[in-house]
């Protein structure tokens, strides 16, 4: 844990839209912002340095906030949440029926998961059989070689299944939207309490200069973001970024902490995730 007015220490992804928004801020480009300590993680090691109350700011999923906000404030920008852009479950055949059936997903704790489990407790009577946790980029490589009959899939995977020869079964952000009317809830940006009200006031309004740095410069961003998606094609990259970097990323507004609100008062109900006390979302 860092304190006074030392390095933050920091885990986000490498993934595009991370790197894209805190290109600025790690860079030493955002005015008065603190310096950044970064370990680049997979969401399912992050939300599990959150649940052990490792490092001062972390990128998580929104679906493992019941279990760290008493810990951590939910930041109100940097985080992705929109429209459109869900986790999607494919399969090697289209039409696949998944009763009985093993489905990879990238995090238990992750939102994708819990997108997943709404949607079947709403459209798969008799469940799915085994669910397997497996780092985001092997789940289609598995569900292309039979090690598993489905796959919930993140990120760029949204662009890039047909390549694997995949079909998409189901779009979670669909089910969601269509269900709530609400935008998709997927990644937050959480920061230590102990921190104080005034250094979180401060951090949020680093990030969200960070993210309107990089909307007025794309091009500044692009080697950090070339650097750690070396495997992914810049067009992929750009797609990436442009889905998941957006409005509610500069600010979550009424629309996003109702969207958040809405996951995990829902989740609740279904026994997912343990009720959240009121006003824990509340910023400081």
């Amino acid at each position: 844990m860092s304190t006074g007015d030392g390095p933050l220490r920091i885990a986000y992804s490498p993934c595009p839209n991370d790197t894209f928004v805190f290109d600025a801020w790690a860079h030493g480009r955002v005015p008065g912002a603190p310096g950044l300590d970064v370990t680049f993680a997979d969401i399912d090691v992050t939300n599990g340095m959150a649940e052990r109350g490792e490092l001062d700011v972390l990128k998580v999923s929104y679906a493992v906030l019941p279990w760290v906000l008493e810990e951590y404030a939910l930041l109100p920008c940097g985080g992705a949440l929109g429209r459109g852009c869900g986790p999607l479950v494919l399969t090697r055949e289209p039409g696949t029926d998944l009763a009985g059936k093993t489905v990879a997903v990238p995090s238990e704790r992750s939102t994708a998961y819990l997108l997943f489990r709404l949607w079947a407790a709403d459209v798969l009577p008799d469940g799915v059989g085994e669910v397997v946790v497996l780092p985001f980029h092997e789940i289609m490589p598995a569900v292309r070689d039979g090690r598993v009959d489905a796959g919930l899939v993140i990120h760029e995977a949204r662009f890039t299944y047909r390549d694997y020869g995949l079909h998409r079964l189901a779009d979670m952000g669909e089910h969601w939207e269509s269900t709530t009317g609400l935008p998709i809830p997927l990644g937050a940006i959480i920061a230590k309490r102990s921190l104080g009200a005034e250094r979180l006031r401060a951090l949020a309004e680093s990030a969200r200069t960070s993210v309107r740095m990089a909307w007025d410069d794309p091009e500044a961003s692009r080697p950090y973001v070339r650097a750690h998606a070396q495997e992914l094609d810049p067009a992929v990259a750009d797609q990436h970024i442009g889905l998941y970097v957006n409005e509610f990323t500069a600010d979550l507004g009424d629309a996003g902490y109702a969207a958040v609100r809405g996951l995990l008062t829902r989740a609740a109900a279904e026994g997912l995730v343990p009720a959240i006390p009121s006003g824990a979302l509340d910023f400081p």
